[in-house]
C-alpha cells in the first residue's frame, strides 16, 4: 500500500462526481431527513467532500495548485470517517480514503496542516498519549486489579480509557475475569498513534508503531483486545499496511473486546443477570465498523483498460467495502441482555453517520464536530432511544458533549459499562 501522491492519480482523475461519497444510495436512504453519509459535506458543502478534495489531489500531484488560505481547511475540514470509501466501492472501487490520507501526508510534510494538531503531536512525543497527561499515571486505573505475568491474552486499553475514561478500562477487566480470560496489559503501553495517522502525521506515527510492535513481540502473546475502536483499527489496519503486511500476517489476533465476548454471550457461557429496562440506540463507531474491514496487503498494476494485474504471487486485488466489520457482535450482546430494546438509527451498519470524534476535527474544527454530533443526537430522538451505546471513547466523549445544551437528555454509554453492570450478581 503506497502513501505515494502520485500513485493515486488514477483515482483522483477517474472520479466523476457521481455523489456516492455524499448521499447514502437512493435504494437504501431512510427517508428525505437522514440523507447524507458525509459530515463535512452536511457542514461545509461544495469542495468540502471527498469528490472536491481528489480534485484538489490531482492539482497538487501534477503540479498545478499551491498553498492558497482555502487549500489547507478544504482538505482537514474532514473527521476521515471513511463514509466515503465505502460510498464509492459500491460503485467505482476508486481508492478514496486511501487517496485522502495520502493527500493530507504530503501536505503536512510541506508544512500546510491546522497548526492545532502541533499540540497533539508534540503531547504524544512528550507524554505518549494525545491529552497531556504525565506517562507515569498512565496504569493508575488498573488500581490492584491481578494481572497474569505471562498470558497468552494483552489487553491495550489506549489513551481515552487509560486517562479520561478509567470507567472503560475496568469494566473491560471485569469482563475479561467473569469469561475466565487471563490476561496481561502491554509493557511501557504509549499511544496507538491513531491521532497522528489520521491527521497525516506519519512520521511520528511510525515511532508509536514501532514502540508498541515491539513491546508486542516482548510479550510473546497472541492476542490482543482493546476496548477502543480507535485503537483497534489502528492495530488490525494501520500497522500491518504501514509494514506492508496483511492482518493475519502481523504475528497475533486483533481483536475488540465485542468480538471476544459476543460467541460466549451467545452460547451462555457469560451470562447477564441484571435487568437494564432502557431503549439503547447502537452507534457504530466509524473505525470498528467500515474502517475495519481486514487489510490484506496487494501489489501489482493497472494494465490495459485499467484492469488491475497483480504482481507473480499475489491475488487479485481485494477491495475493502466497509462490510466485514464488527456490526453483528455488539448487537447479539445487548439483544441478550434482559430489558433492553435495542434500536436503529436511520444509518447505521456501513451507513453509519460518525460522531465527529474523529480525523483531528475536534482539535481544529470544533463547529465541524459540533455539527456532526447534533446530527446522530436528532437521529437518535426519532426512534425513540432514552440512550445511545457505542464502543469507543472518543465515541463516547463526543456524544456526551453534544448533550449538554439540549433540552431532551440522553444517557450516553460505553458498551463495557452496560455488559459490565448487566452480569453483575
Amino acid at each position: 500500500m503506497s502513501f505515494i501522491l502520485e500513485d493515486y492519480i488514477y483515482d483522483m482523475r477517474r472520479c466523476m462526481r457521481c455523489s456516492s461519497c455524499k448521499w447514502i444510495d437512493h435504494i437504501y436512504m431512510p427517508n428525505n431527513r437522514f440523507v447524507y453519509r458525509c459530515p463535512s459535506y452536511g457542514k461545509y458543502y461544495f469542495a468540502q467532500v471527498a469528490y472536491g478534495r481528489m480534485k484538489v489531489g490531482l492539482a497538487l500531484a501534477e503540479g498545478r495548485l499551491g498553498k492558497t488560505p482555502k487549500l489547507v481547511d478544504t482538505v482537514f475540514q474532514c473527521t476521515m470517517c471513511g463514509a466515503c470509501d465505502s460510498g464509492c466501492k459500491r460503485n467505482l472501487d476508486l481508492e478514496i480514503l486511501n487517496g485522502l490520507e495520502t493527500i493530507r501526508g504530503w501536505m503536512v510534510e510541506k508544512g500546510w496542516y491546522p497548526r492545532a494538531y502541533d499540540k497533539v503531536v508534540s503531547s504524544i512525543e512528550k507524554n505518549h498519549n494525545k491529552f497531556g497527561f504525565p506517562h507515569e499515571s498512565r496504569t493508575q486505573w488498573v488500581n490492584g486489579t491481578k494481572l497474569e505475568k505471562k498470558a497468552e491474552t494483552i489487553y491495550f486499553a489506549g489513551c481515552a480509557a487509560s486517562y479520561t475514561n478509567k470507567e472503560i478500562a475496568q469494566s473491560t477487566v471485569k469482563i475479561l475475569k467473569e469469561a475466565g480470560i487471563k490476561f496481561n496489559l502491554l509493557p511501557e503501553e504509549e499511544c496507538c498513534g491513531h491521532p497522528l495517522f489520521a491527521m497525516g502525521h506519519f512520521k511520528a506515527f511510525q515511532k508509536q508503531l514501532d514502540h508498541n510492535l515491539a513491546m508486542m513481540k516482548k510479550t510473546g502473546a497472541k492476542r490482543l483486545v482493546t476496548s477502543c475502536a480507535e485503537c483497534y483499527k489502528t492495530w488490525k489496519v494501520d500497522y500491518p499496511r504501514w509494514l506492508k503486511r496483511s492482518t493475519k500476517d502481523i504475528g497475533f489476533e486483533v481483536v475488540h473486546i465485542t468480538e471476544l465476548i459476543a460467541p460466549l454471550v451467545a452460547n451462555g457461557t457469560l451470562k447477564f443477570f441484571n435487568s437494564l429496562e432502557l431503549k439503547m440506540a447502537w452507534h457504530d463507531p466509524c473505525n470498528l465498523g467500515r474502517m475495519s474491514d481486514p487489510w490484506t496487503h496487494w501489489e501489482g498494476t493497472r494494465g490495459k483498460w485499467a484492469c488491475l494485474e497483480p504482481k507473480e504471487g499475489f491475488p487479485p486485488k481485494e477491495f475493502r467495502r466497509g462490510m466485514n466489520g464488527i456490526y453483528d457482535q455488539p448487537r447479539t450482546i445487548l439483544s441478550r441482555i434482559p430489558g433492553v430494546e435495542v434500536l436503529e438509527m436511520p444509518r447505521h451498519h456501513e451507513f453509519s453517520w460518525c460522531c465527529g470524534g474523529h480525523g483531528g476535527a475536534p482539535e481544529a474544527y470544533p463547529d465541524l464536530v459540533a455539527y456532526t454530533v447534533s446530527e446522530r443526537l436528532e437521529e437518535a430522538k426519532t426512534v425513540g432511544a432514552e440512550a445511545i451505546v457505542s464502543a469507543c471513547p472518543y465515541c463516547k466523549q463526543t456524544l456526551l458533549s453534544g448533550t449538554k445544551d439540549r433540552k431532551d437528555s440522553f444517557k450516553i454509554y460505553d458498551i463495557t459499562e452496560i455488559i459490565a453492570q448487566a452480569m453483575s450478581r
